[in-house]
């Protein structure tokens, strides 16, 4: 997979990506910040579509486990939640199954997001989910390394045209949208570093993220920057260069 915020703060196996990682902290220190940020929004994300009851979480684009993963949150909720992390990574691969070894409930499948049609129909997949119920899609901080050629709209749609109604899917994007005028220079800097790697890094307004959630229903507040979504806290009205939202499939 693409370097993401996800997960290549805290470690990238590709060469590319590993240097992209060192030039873009340079330009850009504070992303282990946002990094972390963007951790909190997912696991806010994930309480909330288990506390209604989703008992599945399909995470794609996983990257390196790190702390309070997906399964854990999910199963802190729901004990038995099953998940399964999908990358494309064999370092990230056999990290994650060495991890998960004696996890019955959790497994980590090869897959690629830019091939979304193949990854609910992984026969690995299909053992450990059941697609007849409610299954949480997870693409976290992954689509803003789609170009609009590969069309994160059409991945997605893949997504929401293989599971149930019920279904959830978590998205997080990169933006420069409310970005003030030092950020949105720091933001051509970032996009330089990104074209040097395995995959650009491209921002989306709001208008360009939303389509990602064609037939979808977005859970309250909506699209909105990741601080703002359902915060523990107050809300934080620094910018913090993401967008995030959880939709439902009617």
């Amino acid at each position: 997979m693409p370097p993401s915020s996800h997960h290549c703060i805290s470690g990238c196996s590709d060469a590319s990506d590993r240097d992209a990682v060192g030039k873009l902290l340079a330009v850009a220190p504070d992303t282990p910040r946002r990094a972390r940020l963007n951790r909190a929004f997912l696991g806010r994300a994930i309480r909330y579509v288990a506390g209604q009851g989703v008992t599945q979480f399909l995470d794609v684009g996983a990257g390196l486990p790190t702390q309070q993963n997906v399964h854990q949150v999910a199963a802190a909720v729901q004990p038995d939640a099953r998940t399964v992390y999908v990358d494309n990574d064999p370092v990230v691969l056999s990290h994650a199954r060495a991890l998960l070894a004696d996890n019955q409930r959790t497994i980590a499948v090869e897959g690629d997001v830019r091939e979304p049609a193949g990854i609910p129909g992984n026969p690995q997949v299909r053992g450990h989910l059941d697609f007849t119920r409610p299954v949480c899609v997870l693409l976290v901080a992954i689509l803003h390394f789609m170009p609009d050629s590969v069309g994160p709209a059409g991945i997605a749609a893949a997504f929401r045209d293989a599971v149930a109604p019920g279904s959830y899917l978590i998205v997080s994007h990169a933006t420069a949208e409310g970005a003030p005028a030092g950020e949105l220079a720091r933001a051509s800097e970032v996009t330089a570093v990104y074209d040097q790697a395995s995959s650009p890094l491209i921002f989306r307004d709001t208008w360009q993220v939303m389509p990602i959630f064609d037939g979808f229903s977005l859970v309250e507040p909506g699209l909105v920057h990741i601080t703002a979504w359902r915060p523990d806290g107050p809300i934080s009205t620094r910018f913090e260069a993401f967008l995030g939202a959880v939709g439902r499939k009617d």
